[in-house]
């Protein structure tokens, strides 16, 4: 089968994968939680949903987005038609991280198999329960040769990226992006890299506190902080911060209950590696709210931290976990210094009911994506684009954007023989003059 050009039988396939979802919807539901206990709200919410939504999107557009497009030809060119063709790259890798490891590995090969690639998916192995059902549902669902799963630990990923690929898309942190980078650029593979890093969420005096508390705590904790978008720490104005944190410690106990360790909505941290992580960076720091940990099931409570220090552990890196440090600003100056003292982030967000404050800090600050008073939900519209910029990564997916991504755009001119004119060929004699006069007319 040609997966290059046939769109049938890419669009067939993709519906098979939407039918073996939908039939294993609740198996992966679960082995979400048997993974990190995840909550099946958060499971649907953020993974099966997202995942099938996207399926649906492009299988009722995937027609239109693999048509050649004809754009207006360049008068140089007269006669002509030209046109974008759009090719699959060929043999894509894509790399998958634990934190949504079902979304995060469907969602861009949904794409690379709408745009006609062959794929080898490596799912995380932090993730074991998901990693073994995406298997299954791949191999339910695709021939070997057009999509296979290969799953294994990071002796497999050396392997892996040891070969040669025409795309690689890798989702997880930086030190790693900058692995696969580095792996690409021996065979001037095109990579997309969607990393993180540490993402501010500033509030400032006119912000509604109580609403932005909400918010920042659902954005901020679920997933239990394992979130590439979430809040990484607060900027509040010093003279608002006794009330907003007072406020967060209410919203926490509103979403989770006096003891989130019973709280059935809580996830747990991924293993053992990452709960001592974060436990390490609770050392040293000022504990307003939470602190509590339990290595027999990788818990950490929703934690508040208060003002550390810029070079400490906490604020060194992004936390990617349920850790929140609040941090105190009193002008736009101590912004600008705290936020620049970091690599660009994934996203940034700010609370204000001060709409030329809002444009402000958007036009400032370079970041991937971000919102104006709520946090992650930048992620959930397909029409908008997913990705980070330096640090926080290349490339950005999502919706059409996805398709893109995976798709090679031919230059295609088609030039009609009824006329051609004498004028760009040698010998050239005295016609400089006569073309610097019809070049200015473009």
């Amino acid at each position: 089968m040609n997966y290059k050009t046939d769109i049938v039988y890419r669009k067939e396939s993709l519906k098979k994968l939407l039918h073996n979802i939908l039939k294993n919807e609740d198996a992966i539901v679960q082995a979400l939680y048997d993974d990190f206990r995840k909550p099946a709200f958060e499971a649907v919410l953020t993974e099966t949903h997202f995942v099938i939504s996207d399926l649906k999107d492009t299988i009722k557009k995937i027609k239109s987005w693999a048509k050649p497009k004809r754009v207006l030809p360049s008068i140089l060119n007269f006669p002509s038609k030209d046109y974008i063709y759009i090719e699959p790259y060929g043999k894509v890798l894509i790399i998958a991280p634990w934190n949504y490891p079902f979304q995060l590995a469907l969602c861009p090969l949904i794409a690379a198999v709408a745009a006609g690639n062959q794929v080898v998916l490596k799912p995380s192995e932090l993730t074991p329960n998901t990693s073994k059902i995406i298997a299954k549902i791949i191999s339910e669902t695709f021939d070997a040769n057009h999509v296979e799963v290969m799953e294994g630990g990071v002796d497999v990923a050396q392997k892996l990226l040891a070969q040669r690929w025409d795309y690689i898309f890798f989702t997880g942190s930086v030190g790693v992006g900058k692995i696969v980078a580095k792996a690409a650029a021996e065979n001037l593979t095109p990579v997309t890299l969607e990393l993180g890093g540490k993402n501010p969420c500033i509030v400032d005096e006119t912000a509604n506190l109580k609403l932005a508390a909400k918010r920042i705590v659902w954005g901020k904790f679920i997933n239990s902080g394992q979130t590439c978008i979430a809040p990484d720490y607060i900027l509040v104005q010093t003279k608002m911060k006794a009330r907003f944190i007072a406020y967060l410690k209410e919203e926490i106990t509103e979403a989770y209950g006096e003891n989130p360790e019973n709280s059935p909505d809580f996830c747990r941290i991924v293993n053992d590696k990452n709960w001592q992580r974060q436990c390490d960076l609770l050392v040293g720091c000022t504990i307003v709210y939470g602190g509590q940990t339990n290595a027999a099931n990788c818990y950490i409570a929703p934690t508040l931290i208060d003002e550390p220090s810029l070079d400490s552990l906490v604020m060194q890196d992004e936390i990617f976990g349920p850790i929140l440090p609040i941090l105190s600003y009193d002008n736009d100056l101590d912004l600008k210094n705290i936020i620049s003292k970091y690599e660009k982030p994934l996203a940034l967000y700010v609370f204000t009911e001060n709409k030329r404050f809002a444009e402000k800090v958007i036009q400032e600050f370079s970041f991937g994506g971000g919102c104006v008073n709520d946090t992650v939900i930048q992620f959930s519209n397909k029409r908008l684009p997913f990705g980070g910029v330096g640090y926080s990564g290349i490339g950005a997916y999502h919706g059409k954007m996805s398709f893109n991504l995976f798709s090679h755009k031919k230059a295609i001119v088609k030039k009609a023989n009824w006329l051609d004119l004498p004028m760009r060929y040698a010998p050239y004699n005295n016609k400089l003059k006569t073309i610097r006069k019809f070049l200015k007319w473009l």
